[in-house]
């Protein structure tokens, strides 16, 4: 018995039981998965190597070789469905934003007030691994207090949260991240304020070598952006040590009240600290990293389970609502994303089950956040619907959702099939019939979308649907078929293509029927 082509091979094949390679990779591009991406990097290496047309056993080889991948690459079934469309509105607000010159450069550490203030880096991550770039977005900066969630998420890694939870708090400070203040119970308020991380960070590896718990911190690091390259910035951890009276301050402040644990070595615990802040990545990093968070602690890229999903969500509860210095509050109101920023003009935001962010623009507001970063947050949310409480039942705009389909969300199934043949959008149909839908079910009204693409002038979606060997003759409940819409429309091509195709008038029909009888 000969096997059948699988629906994917079924959906990109052009009618003579060959798939062009191209097309493959044409679905790779617009998905956003990238060449350097580790589960990818054997299939796109045998692509290059495959014909130029590719069988049916051929095509099976390669989907063998990364299947999930594959199949939700070419079936549409990433996490943003249109990535390349959801892109080029990113890159109408990274324009718009880059017109902002507001702000001044962080000047009580001395090296960061020598980086290139029109610096400006972007860069997306979702949690299928789809990536995104735009600007400085391979310019190494230090992290500064966006280091702070991931010596958190370590912390609760060592200790647990109950453990951990005797020494920091979880509640905004309403002062700024330096404040020489604790809460009621002489503990820091919360770990996104520079006590709160000095403290985590006391608590990560204990009673190891100062220079094996920094080993264990940038591996760590290093797991969540999928391997790529996470740096130290020798530089301004002297220059930010030099500069450190008010957190040796803070350390020393903690010590008397006795918030530590017992035997901590508390300059070896300030070193830790600047250490952590002086880690450095580039936004493309940090965007896998924050898709990291956003998927549970699992690294999109290489399927490392680097935290607890439970730690996760404790560290994303935390960024909502300290994470963005004495403006917390009204990011959270204004833009509804868990987010961290640093100084150094880094603004990292996890949006849950859906994507990670990072930007990187140097000038800072008179609260040490981005004005670039901040103001671009604002117009993401002015556009897509990633606000936490954006699902709200009954809540209806005109925003974009980016995690939905937009012919699945706007009709839903076989309509959305027809929707897609109307628009001309073969890519799409592709998608739906790799999912195993029929091209030839037709809709309440018993047109099929040969009916609707012969109306509308879609040469593109009669070419396909006719490479798919979809009936050529269907009829809807007025009598009509294909043929008979593309004359009404006076669509002459069509017609053309239709009748050479065995396209037929609803009467020459009815009296080849006849004849037959």
């Amino acid at each position: 018995m000969t096997e059948q082509p699988n629906s994917l091979f079924v959906a990109y094949n052009q009618g003579n039981e060959q798939v062009p390679r191209q097309a493959i990779m044409d679905a790779f591009e617009e998905s956003g998965i990238q060449t350097d991406d580790p589960r990818a990097a054997a299939l796109f290496k045998a692509l290059k190597k495959a014909p130029e047309f590719i069988s049916h056993s051929e095509f099976q080889t390669l989907q063998d070789i990364a299947p999930t991948l594959f199949e939700q690459v070419l079936s549409g079934q990433l996490a943003i469905p249109h990535f390349r469309e959801f892109c080029d509105v990113l890159d109408k607000i990274f324009t718009q934003v880059e017109n902002n010159r507001d702000g001044k450069l962080a000047n009580y550490i001395p090296q960061l007030e020598r980086v290139p203030p029109e610096k400006f880096g972007l860069s997306i991550c979702s949690i299928d691994g789809q990536r995104y770039s735009q600007g400085d977005s391979e310019d190494f900066f230090c992290v500064q207090s966006c280091s702070k969630p991931i010596t958190y998420c370590l912390a609760l890694e060592d200790q647990g949260e109950d453990v951990l939870h005797k020494y920091v708090g979880t509640e905004p400070s309403g002062k700024t991240f330096n404040e020489l203040t604790l809460n009621a119970k002489g503990l820091p308020h919360n770990p996104m304020i520079n006590a709160g991380a000095i403290m985590c960070g006391a608590l990560i590896k204990q009673g190891e070598a100062a220079s094996d718990r920094f080993d264990y911190v940038m591996s760590k690091w290093k797991e969540c952006a999928g391997n790529m390259k996470v740096g130290f910035d020798n530089a301004v951890y002297l220059s930010e040590r030099q500069t450190a009276d008010r957190n040796f301050a803070l350390g020393y402040f903690m010590r008397e009240k006795k918030a530590f644990p017992k035997d901590v070595n508390l300059q070896e615990v300030l070193e830790f600290y600047f250490q952590c802040c002086s880690i450095e990545v580039t936004t493309s990093a940090m965007s896998i990293i924050a898709a990291t968070l956003a998927n549970g602690g699992n690294c999109p890229l290489t399927g490392a389970q680097v935290f607890r999903p439970d730690h996760v969500k404790n560290c994303l509860s935390l960024m909502s609502s300290c994470g963005m210095y004495d403006f917390s509050g009204e990011f959270a109101f204004r833009v509804g994303i868990p987010a961290k920023s640093g100084v150094s003009g880094a603004i990292m935001l996890v949006v849950p089950n859906v994507l990670g962010m990072a930007i990187w623009s140097p000038r800072l507001d008179e609260l040490g956040n981005s004005v670039r970063g901040v103001d671009f947050c604002r117009e993401l949310v002015a556009r897509f619907k990633f606000h936490t409480f954006d699902s709200m039942v009954g809540l209806r705009d005109d925003r974009i959702d980016p995690r939905r389909n937009i012919y699945e969300a706007r009709l839903g199934g076989v309509i959305s099939f027809c929707g897609a043949a109307s628009e001309g959008d073969v890519k799409e149909m592709r998608r739906l019939v790799a999912r195993g839908l029929n091209p030839n079910t037709a809709d309440y009204d018993r047109r099929t979308a040969l009916h609707l693409a012969a109306s509308e002038g879609r040469l593109s979606s009669i070419r396909y649907l006719l490479e798919l060997g979809v009936d050529v003759n269907p009829v809807d409940r007025w009598g009509n078929t294909p043929l008979d819409d593309a004359e009404r429309q006076k669509h002459e091509a069509i017609i053309s293509m239709l009748v050479e195709h065995g396209g037929k008038r609803h009467d020459e029909r009815r009296q080849a029927k006849k004849a037959s009888e």
